[in-house]
Parts: C-alpha cells; sequence; structure tokens
C-alpha cells in the first residue's frame, strides 16, 4: 500500500480581490486530504466523504492505472462541518499524484498545480485557484494571476467560526459590484507589505473586507467571526475571516506566542474550535 497527502490552505490576504488578478498571500497547512492506494486488478475510488465529483475526474486525468483509491481527511476533522481550507482542491491535488505515482511518473508542482486546476474548475466551475496552488506548491506563497511565488513562513492561528459558509453566491455579489478598483488596489499594497506587519495587515485587511462587503451586499460577517476578531485586537494581534466570510474560520497573527496563546484560551473558553495547523509541504507521497 502507498500512501499520499495533499495540504489544507490558509489564505492570509487577497480574498476576493484576487479574483480581479490581485495577488493573495496563503499558506498550505497539514489539514488535507490523504490517499491509500493498494494495487488491484479493478479500479475501486472511495471519496472523502461520498463525493467523488472532484478525484475521479483527476485519476481519469493522468490516466491513473487500475486500483482501490481511498481518500479520506487527513488529520480528521475537528468540527462536523466543513471548515473551509480547500478539502475539494486537496483531494483534487492527491488523486493527481496518486494516480501518477502509481504509474512511475512525478509531475513538478507547476505542471501539479496547472492540471489540477483545470480539473477542479471545470468541477466546481468558478474560483480563482489559489486552493489548488497551495496544494500544489505548499509552504507561503504569493498567488497572483497563476502565477506562483515563494514567500518566507509566517506564524498564524486558526479557529472555526462555528458555522460554514458557500462561497459561490458570495463572490457572484462581488463580481457584480462595480466599484472594485479601490478595493483591489488597497489589496494589492496589504499584501506587498504583509511582511512588515502581519497583525496589523490582518487587521486592516478584515475592515477593508467588511466595507466591500456591506457596499456589495454580500453577508460577510457573522457573530462568531467578529468575536474571533475582537478577541485577537483584545490580546494585541489582528485576526480577519479567511475566504469569502459567512462563517468557516478565522485567521490571527500576534506579536509573541504568548500573545497567541492567551487568544487561543480565550476563543476555546467561549466555546470556539481551535484548529492546529502547521505549514506544510506541497503534495507527495506520505
Amino acid at each position: 500500500m502507498r500512501r499520499f497527502f495533499a495540504p489544507g490552505k490558509v489564505v492570509l490576504l487577497g480574498e476576493y480581490a484576487v479574483l480581479d488578478g490581485a495577488p493573495a498571500l496563503v499558506a498550505a497547512v497539514d489539514r488535507g486530504v490523504a490517499c491509500e492506494v493498494r494495487p488491484g486488478p479493478f479500479a475501486i475510488v472511495t471519496p472523502p466523504g461520498t463525493d467523488d465529483r472532484f478525484v475521479a475526474p483527476a485519476l481519469q486525468a493522468v490516466g491513473a492505472p487500475e486500483a482501490t483509491y481511498v481518500f479520506r481527511d487527513a488529520p480528521p476533522p475537528t468540527t462536523s462541518d466543513k471548515p473551509g481550507l480547500g478539502s475539494s482542491a486537496a483531494a483534487t491535488v492527491v488523486a493527481m499524484v496518486a494516480g501518477s505515482a502509481m504509474q512511475g511518473e512525478r509531475m513538478p508542482p507547476e505542471a501539479l498545480h496547472q492540471r489540477a486546476h483545470e480539473v477542479h474548475h471545470r468541477v466546481q466551475g468558478s474560483g480563482s485557484g489559489i486552493d489548488v496552488a497551495a496544494a500544489s506548491h505548499g509552504g507561503v506563497i504569493r498567488f497572483e494571476r497563476g502565477k506562483v511565488t515563494p514567500r518566507p513562513p509566517v506564524a498564524f492561528r486558526v479557529a472555526y467560526s462555528g458555522t460554514s459558509a458557500k462561497t459561490g453566491p458570495r463572490v457572484q455579489r462581488y463580481l457584480a459590484w462595480p466599484d472594485r478598483a479601490g478595493f483591489v488596489q488597497a489589496s494589492t499594497t496589504l499584501v506587498d507589505h504583509a511582511h512588515r506587519d502581519l497583525p496589523g495587515a490582518l487587521r486592516e485587511a478584515g475592515d477593508r473586507l467588511g466595507a466591500m462587503a456591506e457596499a456589495a451586499g454580500i453577508a460577510y460577517w457573522t457573530t462568531g467571526l467578529r468575536r474571533l476578531c475582537h478577541l485577537a485586537s483584545v490580546h494585541g494581534g489582528g485576526a480577519k475571516p479567511s475566504g469569502a466570510g459567512g462563517g468557516d474560520v478565522v485567521v490571527a497573527a500576534f506579536p509573541t506566542e504568548g500573545q497567541a496563546d492567551a487568544w487561543s484560551d480565550a476563543a476555546a473558553a467561549e466555546g470556539f474550535t481551535m484548529i492546529p495547523t502547521r505549514l506544510a509541504p506541497g503534495a507527495q507521497e506520505a
């Protein structure tokens, strides 16, 4: 039996604006999708959950040989809901890695990214491809119009807001909003200067995303999201929703580990679920 793994992602900065070609900063994290492969005379695919919409065409795209392919969330989810860490992209990427490896082939990250994005976009019908890029390349990356540039590691914490959210309807409202130019420019500046003060960049990005959402008619803030971001400010850091808003996770950064621990403890005391994450390399054989 052979095992493979592709990481999930946390968007640090650049949500929504990335759809207009602006850069985004994203981190690959060690909460993604694993695939176990057992050689055999039949093609058997067990998807993560009950959804094979992504893994089946990904295996087909690389001409995966007949075998038993078993996919699962790895590690097991810490919540009953999907927290929005890019599991469909990770599933697509790990399927391609596993299918290629079983033929004795290895795709470099650039080719993996391109081919997995084609499959993922075809199935999903929308999206920038940022989550596929993170799963393919790993680490912290700057993503702009499909181009990936590695960036230095950064420290952050992740907490689940208590509700999951759908991205598609929010994306459509954003794209229908005509006054995006100023928001896109401000988002670009935050991404390009994030290394100077990540907590401050997260705070400002959250404010700008909230203002954009209000203008565009996007249901962005929830009680849980607001509370987690407030607690981060109370403990000397900065936080924002990671993704399209309306739920899912908050990403937070702090000047010191002590402040980060204090935020985590305070959030957990109020019933929020902390999601332990570490930076992860791109998809590979485990």
